[in-house]
Protein backbone atom coordinates (compact mmCIF):
# COMPACT_ATOMS: atom_id res chain seq x y z
CA UNK A 1 0.00 0.00 0.00
CA UNK A 2 2.76 2.17 0.72
CA UNK A 3 4.44 1.78 -2.21
CA UNK A 4 1.31 2.27 -4.68
CA UNK A 5 0.67 5.47 -2.79
CA UNK A 6 2.79 7.96 -4.66
CA UNK A 7 2.11 6.77 -8.10
CA UNK A 8 -1.59 7.26 -7.08
CA UNK A 9 -0.60 10.67 -6.28
CA UNK A 10 0.69 11.07 -9.83
CA UNK A 11 -2.10 9.64 -11.03
CA UNK A 12 -4.71 11.84 -9.30
CA UNK A 13 -2.70 15.04 -10.39
CA UNK A 14 -2.48 14.56 -13.93
CA UNK A 15 -6.01 13.51 -13.34
CA UNK A 16 -6.32 16.98 -11.82
CA UNK A 17 -4.37 18.55 -14.26
CA UNK A 18 -6.41 16.76 -17.46
CA UNK A 19 -9.35 18.40 -16.41
CA UNK A 20 -7.86 21.57 -15.90
CA UNK A 21 -6.68 21.29 -19.77
CA UNK A 22 -9.88 19.94 -21.47
CA UNK A 23 -12.15 23.39 -19.67
CA UNK A 24 -9.14 25.57 -20.58
CA UNK A 25 -8.57 24.23 -24.05
CA UNK A 26 -11.90 24.11 -24.95
CA UNK A 27 -13.21 27.67 -24.21
CA UNK A 28 -9.81 29.10 -25.53
CA UNK A 29 -10.58 27.02 -28.71
CA UNK A 30 -14.19 27.89 -28.84
CA UNK A 31 -13.54 31.87 -28.45
CA UNK A 32 -10.97 31.79 -31.04
CA UNK A 33 -13.30 30.32 -33.23
CA UNK A 34 -15.93 32.96 -32.84
CA UNK A 35 -13.65 35.57 -33.10
CA UNK A 36 -12.73 34.89 -36.74
CA UNK A 37 -14.02 37.18 -39.09
CA UNK A 38 -16.69 36.19 -41.38
CA UNK A 39 -20.15 34.16 -41.48
CA UNK A 40 -19.26 30.85 -40.03
CA UNK A 41 -22.82 29.46 -41.44
CA UNK A 42 -21.56 30.05 -44.97
CA UNK A 43 -18.37 28.86 -44.81
CA UNK A 44 -19.63 24.98 -42.79
CA UNK A 45 -22.09 25.31 -46.17
CA UNK A 46 -19.30 25.98 -48.36
CA UNK A 47 -17.35 22.82 -46.81
CA UNK A 48 -20.80 20.23 -47.02
CA UNK A 49 -21.62 21.52 -50.91
CA UNK A 50 -19.04 23.51 -52.53
CA UNK A 51 -18.35 26.69 -53.00
CA UNK A 52 -20.35 26.77 -56.28
CA UNK A 53 -23.16 24.72 -54.41
CA UNK A 54 -23.54 27.49 -51.87
CA UNK A 55 -25.95 30.02 -51.95
CA UNK A 56 -27.66 32.02 -48.94
CA UNK A 57 -30.79 29.93 -48.83
CA UNK A 58 -28.17 26.69 -48.40
CA UNK A 59 -25.96 29.14 -45.63
CA UNK A 60 -29.18 30.02 -43.65
CA UNK A 61 -30.10 26.00 -43.61
CA UNK A 62 -26.85 25.37 -41.97
CA UNK A 63 -27.28 28.24 -39.54
CA UNK A 64 -30.80 26.97 -38.37
CA UNK A 65 -29.68 23.29 -38.32
CA UNK A 66 -26.44 23.70 -36.42
CA UNK A 67 -28.02 26.73 -33.70
CA UNK A 68 -25.41 28.95 -35.13
CA UNK A 69 -28.41 31.83 -34.55
CA UNK A 70 -28.26 30.45 -30.39
CA UNK A 71 -25.91 33.28 -28.48
CA UNK A 72 -22.38 31.89 -28.13
CA UNK A 73 -22.42 31.37 -24.55
CA UNK A 74 -25.67 28.87 -25.51
CA UNK A 75 -23.18 27.10 -27.65
CA UNK A 76 -20.13 27.00 -25.32
CA UNK A 77 -22.20 25.12 -22.02
CA UNK A 78 -23.99 22.85 -24.51
CA UNK A 79 -20.42 21.93 -25.62
CA UNK A 80 -19.00 21.71 -21.77
CA UNK A 81 -22.36 19.50 -20.78
CA UNK A 82 -21.97 17.22 -23.79
CA UNK A 83 -18.08 17.09 -22.72
CA UNK A 84 -19.12 16.22 -19.25
CA UNK A 85 -21.00 13.17 -20.67
CA UNK A 86 -17.55 12.04 -22.57
CA UNK A 87 -19.21 13.35 -25.80
CA UNK A 88 -17.52 15.63 -28.46
CA UNK A 89 -20.26 16.28 -30.37
CA UNK A 90 -20.43 15.81 -34.51
CA UNK A 91 -18.63 17.34 -37.20
CA UNK A 92 -20.53 20.41 -37.90
CA UNK A 93 -19.52 19.55 -42.04
CA UNK A 94 -19.23 15.74 -42.60
CA UNK A 95 -22.17 15.28 -39.79
CA UNK A 96 -20.14 12.20 -38.40
CA UNK A 97 -18.74 11.95 -34.58
CA UNK A 98 -15.99 14.03 -33.80
CA UNK A 99 -14.53 11.40 -31.80
CA UNK A 100 -14.55 9.01 -35.03
CA UNK A 101 -12.91 11.29 -37.25
CA UNK A 102 -10.09 11.64 -33.96
CA UNK A 103 -9.43 7.93 -33.81
CA UNK A 104 -8.59 7.41 -37.68
CA UNK A 105 -6.15 10.78 -37.42
CA UNK A 106 -4.80 9.95 -34.25
CA UNK A 107 -3.20 7.01 -35.50
CA UNK A 108 -1.20 8.27 -38.03
CA UNK A 109 0.09 11.11 -35.63
CA UNK A 110 0.80 8.70 -32.94
CA UNK A 111 2.94 6.86 -35.87
CA UNK A 112 4.85 10.18 -37.05
CA UNK A 113 5.75 11.14 -33.63
CA UNK A 114 6.93 7.25 -32.54
CA UNK A 115 9.35 8.19 -35.67
CA UNK A 116 10.37 11.70 -35.07
CA UNK A 117 11.43 10.58 -31.43
CA UNK A 118 13.17 7.38 -32.47
CA UNK A 119 15.02 9.79 -35.39
CA UNK A 120 15.57 12.00 -32.49
CA UNK A 121 16.76 9.38 -29.89
CA UNK A 122 19.22 7.94 -32.92
CA UNK A 123 20.36 11.00 -33.94
CA UNK A 124 21.26 12.61 -30.48
CA UNK A 125 22.22 10.03 -27.85
CA UNK A 126 25.21 8.90 -30.26
CA UNK A 127 25.97 12.78 -30.37
CA UNK A 128 25.83 13.59 -27.31
CA UNK A 129 27.76 10.81 -25.62
CA UNK A 130 30.76 11.53 -28.10
CA UNK A 131 30.48 14.98 -27.50
CA UNK A 132 30.10 14.66 -23.41
CA UNK A 133 33.04 12.14 -23.10
CA UNK A 134 35.23 15.17 -24.46
CA UNK A 135 33.93 18.83 -23.13
CA UNK A 136 35.54 21.45 -25.42
CA UNK A 137 36.84 19.18 -27.96
CA UNK A 138 36.43 19.48 -31.62
CA UNK A 139 33.24 17.17 -31.76
CA UNK A 140 31.62 19.18 -28.96
CA UNK A 141 32.35 22.12 -30.67
CA UNK A 142 31.21 21.11 -34.29
CA UNK A 143 27.83 19.28 -33.06
CA UNK A 144 26.99 22.50 -30.94
CA UNK A 145 27.70 24.85 -34.13
CA UNK A 146 25.45 22.34 -36.10
CA UNK A 147 22.85 21.73 -33.19
CA UNK A 148 22.13 25.87 -33.34
CA UNK A 149 22.10 26.05 -36.93
CA UNK A 150 19.26 23.15 -37.26
CA UNK A 151 17.41 24.44 -34.46
CA UNK A 152 17.10 27.85 -35.75
CA UNK A 153 15.59 26.75 -39.12
CA UNK A 154 11.75 26.73 -38.69
CA UNK A 155 10.00 23.27 -39.11
CA UNK A 156 8.08 24.17 -42.40
CA UNK A 157 11.73 25.76 -44.16
CA UNK A 158 13.44 22.42 -43.05
CA UNK A 159 10.19 20.44 -44.25
CA UNK A 160 10.75 21.98 -47.72
CA UNK A 161 14.93 21.45 -47.65
CA UNK A 162 14.40 17.87 -47.55
CA UNK A 163 11.44 17.72 -49.67
CA UNK A 164 13.55 19.54 -52.56
CA UNK A 165 16.80 17.62 -51.72
CA UNK A 166 15.59 13.79 -51.34
CA UNK A 167 12.02 13.87 -53.19
CA UNK A 168 12.76 16.23 -55.98
CA UNK A 169 16.49 16.37 -56.79
CA UNK A 170 17.59 12.62 -55.60
CA UNK A 171 13.88 11.19 -55.67
CA UNK A 172 14.59 8.73 -52.69
CA UNK A 173 11.89 9.51 -51.05
CA UNK A 174 7.76 10.42 -51.66
CA UNK A 175 6.45 13.86 -50.52
CA UNK A 176 3.25 13.57 -49.39
CA UNK A 177 0.42 11.42 -48.10
CA UNK A 178 0.93 8.32 -46.41
CA UNK A 179 0.63 4.79 -48.49
CA UNK A 180 3.62 2.88 -46.80
CA UNK A 181 6.64 2.98 -44.66
CA UNK A 182 8.91 5.21 -47.26
CA UNK A 183 6.19 8.09 -46.77
CA UNK A 184 7.31 8.18 -43.33
CA UNK A 185 10.78 9.27 -43.53
CA UNK A 186 10.60 12.63 -44.93
CA UNK A 187 8.20 14.03 -41.72
CA UNK A 188 9.63 11.55 -39.47
CA UNK A 189 13.56 13.42 -40.51
CA UNK A 190 11.67 16.82 -40.32
CA UNK A 191 10.66 16.62 -36.31
CA UNK A 192 13.17 14.87 -35.29
CA UNK A 193 16.26 16.72 -36.30
CA UNK A 194 14.56 19.48 -34.52
CA UNK A 195 14.20 17.21 -31.09
CA UNK A 196 17.80 16.27 -31.93
CA UNK A 197 19.18 19.64 -32.11
CA UNK A 198 18.50 20.34 -28.32
CA UNK A 199 18.24 16.56 -26.97
CA UNK A 200 22.14 15.72 -28.19
CA UNK A 201 23.32 18.82 -26.01
CA UNK A 202 21.25 17.45 -23.16
CA UNK A 203 23.18 14.45 -23.18
CA UNK A 204 26.28 16.11 -23.73
CA UNK A 205 25.96 17.91 -20.59
CA UNK A 206 24.52 14.93 -18.14
CA UNK A 207 27.25 12.95 -19.62
CA UNK A 208 29.69 15.72 -19.08
CA UNK A 209 28.01 16.01 -15.79
CA UNK A 210 28.59 12.00 -14.59
CA UNK A 211 32.23 11.83 -16.29
CA UNK A 212 32.93 14.73 -13.23
CA UNK A 213 31.20 13.26 -10.73
CA UNK A 214 33.23 12.10 -7.74
CA UNK A 215 31.50 8.53 -7.89
CA UNK A 216 32.77 8.16 -11.66
CA UNK A 217 36.15 9.00 -10.19
CA UNK A 218 36.11 6.66 -7.68
CA UNK A 219 35.38 3.80 -10.01
CA UNK A 220 38.16 4.31 -12.54
CA UNK A 221 40.19 4.64 -9.19
CA UNK A 222 39.22 0.96 -7.42
CA UNK A 223 40.54 -0.55 -11.36
CA UNK A 224 37.30 -0.41 -13.47
CA UNK A 225 37.96 0.11 -17.05
CA UNK A 226 36.80 3.86 -18.89
CA UNK A 227 34.05 1.11 -20.81
CA UNK A 228 32.75 -0.64 -18.02
CA UNK A 229 32.52 2.51 -16.32
CA UNK A 230 30.79 4.52 -18.86
CA UNK A 231 28.55 1.80 -19.31
CA UNK A 232 27.31 0.81 -15.85
CA UNK A 233 27.45 4.08 -14.19
CA UNK A 234 27.77 6.95 -16.71
CA UNK A 235 24.57 6.53 -19.04
CA UNK A 236 22.41 5.16 -16.39
CA UNK A 237 23.08 8.55 -14.22
CA UNK A 238 23.12 10.26 -17.43
CA UNK A 239 19.57 9.02 -18.21
CA UNK A 240 17.71 10.41 -16.03
CA UNK A 241 17.79 14.39 -17.24
CA UNK A 242 17.90 13.20 -20.89
CA UNK A 243 14.33 11.21 -20.04
CA UNK A 244 13.07 14.23 -18.09
CA UNK A 245 13.97 16.43 -20.89
CA UNK A 246 12.20 14.25 -23.40
CA UNK A 247 8.69 15.55 -21.68
CA UNK A 248 9.78 19.16 -22.23
CA UNK A 249 10.33 18.13 -25.80
CA UNK A 250 6.74 16.99 -26.36
CA UNK A 251 5.71 20.64 -26.69
CA UNK A 252 8.15 21.04 -29.60
CA UNK A 253 6.89 17.48 -30.90
CA UNK A 254 3.05 18.18 -30.43
CA UNK A 255 3.42 21.80 -31.98
CA UNK A 256 5.83 20.55 -34.85
CA UNK A 257 3.35 18.00 -35.74
CA UNK A 258 0.50 20.47 -37.31
CA UNK A 259 3.16 22.30 -39.39
CA UNK A 260 4.51 19.17 -40.48
CA UNK A 261 1.24 17.35 -41.52
CA UNK A 262 0.07 20.05 -42.90
CA UNK A 263 3.27 20.55 -45.31
CA UNK A 264 3.42 16.64 -45.88
CA UNK A 265 -0.47 16.33 -46.49
CA UNK A 266 0.44 13.56 -43.70
CA UNK A 267 -3.19 12.46 -42.71
CA UNK A 268 -2.54 13.34 -39.34
CA UNK A 269 -4.64 15.09 -36.52
CA UNK A 270 -3.06 18.19 -37.25
CA UNK A 271 -3.44 18.44 -40.70
CA UNK A 272 -7.16 17.43 -39.71
CA UNK A 273 -7.02 20.36 -37.54
CA UNK A 274 -6.07 22.99 -40.09
CA UNK A 275 -8.69 22.25 -42.49
CA UNK A 276 -11.55 22.20 -39.62
CA UNK A 277 -10.50 25.50 -38.75
CA UNK A 278 -10.70 26.77 -42.55
CA UNK A 279 -14.19 25.01 -42.53
CA UNK A 280 -15.00 26.88 -38.94
CA UNK A 281 -15.85 23.31 -37.89
CA UNK A 282 -15.85 24.60 -34.16
CA UNK A 283 -17.08 20.65 -32.68
CA UNK A 284 -13.34 19.32 -35.09
CA UNK A 285 -11.28 22.24 -33.74
CA UNK A 286 -12.11 21.91 -29.92
CA UNK A 287 -12.04 17.95 -30.22
CA UNK A 288 -8.67 18.18 -31.73
CA UNK A 289 -6.56 20.70 -29.59
CA UNK A 290 -8.44 18.47 -26.79
CA UNK A 291 -7.07 15.94 -27.63
CA UNK A 292 -3.28 17.41 -28.57
CA UNK A 293 -3.75 19.04 -24.79
CA UNK A 294 -4.49 15.57 -23.28
CA UNK A 295 -2.16 13.74 -24.92
CA UNK A 296 0.53 16.22 -23.57
CA UNK A 297 -0.82 15.31 -20.26
CA UNK A 298 -0.79 11.77 -20.56
CA UNK A 299 3.04 12.09 -22.07
CA UNK A 300 3.94 13.99 -18.93
CA UNK A 301 2.44 11.04 -16.93
CA UNK A 302 4.28 8.75 -18.48
CA UNK A 303 7.87 10.83 -18.06
CA UNK A 304 7.37 10.81 -14.41
CA UNK A 305 6.78 6.96 -13.63
CA UNK A 306 9.87 6.47 -16.58
CA UNK A 307 11.87 8.73 -14.23
CA UNK A 308 10.74 6.91 -10.94
CA UNK A 309 11.82 3.80 -12.38
CA UNK A 310 15.40 5.00 -13.46
CA UNK A 311 16.34 6.66 -10.42
CA UNK A 312 15.42 4.88 -7.04
CA UNK A 313 15.96 7.70 -4.85
CA UNK A 314 13.23 8.81 -6.39
CA UNK A 315 10.99 5.51 -5.14
CA UNK A 316 12.58 5.53 -1.91
CA UNK A 317 12.03 9.22 -1.33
Amino acid sequence: MTTARPFLTILAQRALQAFIVAFIVGIVSFAMMQALPGDAAYRIAAGRYGYDMMDAAAAEAVRVELGLDRHWIVQLFDWLGALAQFDLGRSLVYGSPVIDEISVQLGYSLLLAAGAVIASLLIAVPVGIAAGLKPGGLVDRVTLAISIFVRAIPAFALGVVLVLAFAVQLKLFPVAGFRGPEHLVLPSLTLGLGLAAVSNRVVRDAVADAMAAEWQLFARTKGLSARLSVLRHVLRNASLPVVTYVGVQMAYLIEGVVIVETVFAWPGIGHALVHAIFARDVAMVQGTALTLGLIYVALNLVIDLACRGIDPRTRSA
